[in-house]
């Protein structure tokens, strides 16, 4: 596929089947402008294209540094912010590159505090992130690709084609702009435009003070559209930028990956990644997992559980978390309790289980688990020392719960957005 083509001449990405559908990566729309998205970029690489832009070493070197600290520990959007840099050098930044955010579609808002985003990449395609407040930490669910390519039968997400896969400055972009929204970074690095649109408002402080809105972002999930480790170099990437003590700085203790099971890929993700790991298991028998989750006919639970036993750094300290949803007369028996404490006894497994009333959405072929059903399940889980907390369901009134993410552009049309879009700036004035 040509690098060059238009939005209205891009296909959607072939799936090549329901059990191990690997999407190969193809390159994002170069920009009209021909300038470079510094946004997603380590301190190296912004320094060879310094260099490669006509300063010596020496000085690309220093340039990076400083404007590496202005996008990830500042969180700037405009070169002009820079105070350090030289007046003059700031319009020779801006004529050659750019600081992007993904553009904000629509904001919603639950009943419950959590917030949706649908989000459009520069090359208009479109995508979501949840920021969950809770009392004692705010979760930001991040995706990494644009649609799926898992079938997951109880998952919304799942039904979606598979566009592209997101890039580390669309990744870790997903972080900032949640950080602009919250007003998480020193003032006078953002203006408050941004957080405005989002849905948010905060007054005005001197620079160098922070401000949020009470609810924090201390977390960080990959558990948004898409399956993170079919998309892995660039997933590690952004996250090696979150996690950089020069730039947003989160810890890796509070970052964890979800993966539905690609086996192969999730030793990798211990090593180079290092991050805390979710697994979708939704069932303990084969006929079960194979049907709910199909990637379960390529990498079987019994593969999958000795992966998850191998994963490095796993310990008491830092478990694995199986996420089980809670699917009426599938899979939430007493003896499919029974089986999962068998199954995590038998791999010596340091493991918690996240137990998900089933989010419904229209078309779904499946009902949830009765509040009693579920009770009885986590009981038998937790009498045999295993935490088994059940999730309390957030944002299903805007389609934010966990397996309810589905782009909102299917359902209001591109002019639609648009013209919404359209009117919260005019708002702004």
């Amino acid at each position: 596929m040509r690098a060059m083509q238009t939005h209205t001449e891009i296909a959607h990405m072939p799936i090549p089947g329901h059990v191990d559908p690997v999407p190969v990566p193809r390159e994002v729309t170069p920009r009209e402008d021909g300038r470079i998205d510094l946004i997603g970029l380590p301190r190296k690489q912004i320094a060879e294209l310094f260099a490669q832009a006509g300063l010596d070493a020496k000085a690309a070197k220093l340039r990076a540094k400083q404007v590496f600290h202005w996008l990830y520990h500042r969180g700037v959007t405009d070169f002009d912010a820079m105070t350090d840099i030289a007046k003059t050098m700031r319009p020779w930044l801006a004529e050659r590159f750019v600081i992007g955010r993904p553009e904000i579609v629509e904001a919603q808002v639950s009943t419950d505090g959590t917030r949706k985003w649908l989000l459009r990449t520069a090359d208009k395609h479109d995508f979501e992130m949840v920021f969950i407040p809770d009392a004692d930490r705010g979760t930001l669910c991040v995706s990494s690709q644009v649609g799926c390519t898992l079938n997951c039968r109880f998952c919304h997400t799942g039904t979606m084609r598979l566009v592209r896969n997101l890039t580390p400055g669309e990744i870790v972009g997903q972080v900032m702009l949640a950080r602009d929204a919250l007003g998480e970074w020193p003032k006078g690095a953002n203006d408050s435009r941004v957080a405005t649109m989002a849905g948010l408002d905060f007054d005005d402080e001197d620079e160098g003070s922070y401000t949020s809105d009470g609810r924090l972002l201390t977390n960080i999930v990959m558990m948004g559209m898409g399956e993170p480790l079919y998309n892995f170099d660039n997933v590690r990437d952004a996250l090696k930028l979150v996690m950089d003590g020069d730039g947003l700085a989160l810890s890796k203790r509070r970052i964890t990956l979800s993966t539905s099971g690609v086996v192969p890929m999730m030793e990798r993700c211990g090593e180079e990644i290092g991050v805390n790991l979710a697994v979708s298991l939704h069932a303990v028998t084969k006929d079960v997992r194979d049907e709910i989750v199909p990637i379960n006919r390529k990498y079987g639970i019994e593969e999958l559980l000795q992966a998850c036993a191998d994963y490095p750094g796993a310990s008491n300290a830092r478990r694995i978390t199986f996420e089980y949803v809670m699917l009426k007369d599938k899979n939430d028996s007493d003896d499919h309790a029974r089986e999962l404490v068998r199954l995590i006894r038998q791999y010596k497994l340091p493991a918690k289980v996240n137990l998900i009333p089933f989010n419904p959405w229209p078309g779904a072929p499946y009902e949830c688990s009765s509040p009693d059903r579920i009770k009885s399940f986590a009981n038998i889980v937790f009498e045999a020392g295993i935490s088994a907390p059940v999730r309390t369901p957030r944002g299903r009134d805007i389609d934010a719960a966990c397996g309810q993410l589905k782009t909102a552009s299917e359902r209001k049309s591109r002019a639609e957005l648009d013209r919404l879009a359209e009117e919260k700036l005019a708002a702004l004035g």
